[in-house]
């Protein structure tokens, strides 16, 4: 069981080998709070022509969540800005740990494919970093004051607990705004299953909620024209959390990048769209190597 260790905590990651021909291998970064079930889609798309790389960032699935014993016990925005300060839960540290485990598994070389958070922390590492071959940033942000926010309403839904609900039921309420109704009402039984996947690997809620402290710290935007690397930015056009102009500001301040929009697309537009997007993101790979 492949592990990578960081200030003495534990990042866990998956390795799987293609029949490929030894390009750069493709690592799949997932978002705030999501385990690695994210990029089902995606890994099963490429997995015959790269090897593929699939951390679980700090406190996701397998990796550790480096918590102090206190924590738990603090009241929650207290509990996750304690975690981002003294566990490495900034965006630094994430890019930080994506670094430990490229090295662990001795990767010189990668295409990082990031999604929202997941994208963010592509960005850090390749500006902090030397082993991206080319980045791919699915429906993500540069942050700081000319971004684009995450609207007030799905702020609060996502991190809200609706009176009465269980874990599966606030696990649905809060994912709501990543899908479309349409998809939702047409996959119920997918739904259902993302929420068992959702049970299994994804952070619990002092790490959930120190992530999105890094997500609300991030700021990029002064630094991206360091990143010379090709770089793919995918994004729906209908995204609820993140909105479609962060990805056109990306765009404008990355030097050597390509945006694909994905019509109608949500948030969550890889696994509602998976082989379009698959398809763009192979057409981009295979265009690096």
């Amino acid at each position: 069981m492949p592990q990578a260790t960081r200030d003495g905590v534990s990042i866990y990651y998956e390795r799987d080998e293609s029949d490929g021909d030894g390009t750069a291998p493709v690592v799949f970064v997932q978002g705030l709070g999501f385990g690695r079930w994210m990029w089902r889609w995606q890994r099963e798309a490429v997995a015959d022509r790269y090897d593929v790389i699939a951390p679980d960032n700090r406190g996701t699935g397998r990796s550790d969540v480096g918590l102090p014993p206190l924590v738990p016990r603090l009241p929650g925005l207290l509990r996750g800005l304690v975690l981002l300060k003294l566990a490495g839960y900034s965006m630094d540290g994430l890019a930080a740990d994506l670094e430990a485990v490229l090295d662990d598994a001795g990767i010189y070389n990668a295409h990082i494919v990031g999604a929202s958070m997941g994208g963010m922390i592509a960005q850090r590492h390749a500006v902090e970093y030397t082993r991206a071959k080319s980045l791919t940033l699915c429906c993500t942000s540069h942050g700081g004051p000319d971004a684009a926010p995450v609207p007030e309403e799905t702020q609060e839904h996502m991190f809200e607990t609706p009176d009465g609900a269980d874990e599966r039921g606030t696990i649905r309420h809060r994912m709501r705004p990543a899908f479309t109704e349409r998809f939702t009402n047409r996959n119920p039984h997918l739904m259902d299953q993302i929420i068992e996947w959702r049970l299994e690997q994804d952070a619990d809620e002092p790490a959930r909620e120190a992530q999105g402290a890094a997500v609300q710290g991030f700021d990029i935007s002064d630094r991206l024209e360091r990143v010379r690397v090709p770089t793919l930015i995918l994004h729906g056009t209908d995204d609820q959390v993140v909105p479609v102009e962060n990805a056109r500001l990306l765009e404008e301040k990355l030097p050597n990048s390509r945006l694909e929009l994905i019509e109608g697309g949500s948030h969550l537009f890889f696994i509602e769209d998976d082989k379009l997007v698959s398809e763009h993101l192979i057409e981009f790979l295979d265009a690096q190597d």
